[in-house]
């Protein structure tokens, strides 16, 4: 009977466990779509005038690391004249 406990326990530990980690990784994933997104309209749209953010395996990989705030970076980057 206690085995069953036991078994019952860790079951219910190791699914908290992935659901945890599933969720994580769920707002991860939408955050950088939102940032690389975001990164392509910038330049479809030409928004505030600025110009284009040079796309380049630098700059798409710090909105799919960063998300929003890294395309907020690449923006503030790209009006002081500095490209990635």
């Amino acid at each position: 009977m206690i085995d069953t406990i036991i078994t019952v326990i860790i079951a219910i530990l190791i699914a908290v466990v992935i659901w945890f980690f599933l969720k994580n990784i769920t707002n991860l994933l939408i955050n950088s779509v939102i940032g690389i997104v975001l990164l392509l309209a910038f330049n479809f749209f030409n928004i505030l005038g600025m110009g284009d953010i040079p796309l380049s395996i630098g700059s798409v990989l710090v909105c799919a690391f960063g998300g929003l705030p890294g395309f907020v970076l690449l923006v503030i980057l790209n009006a002081f004249g500095i490209t990635i």
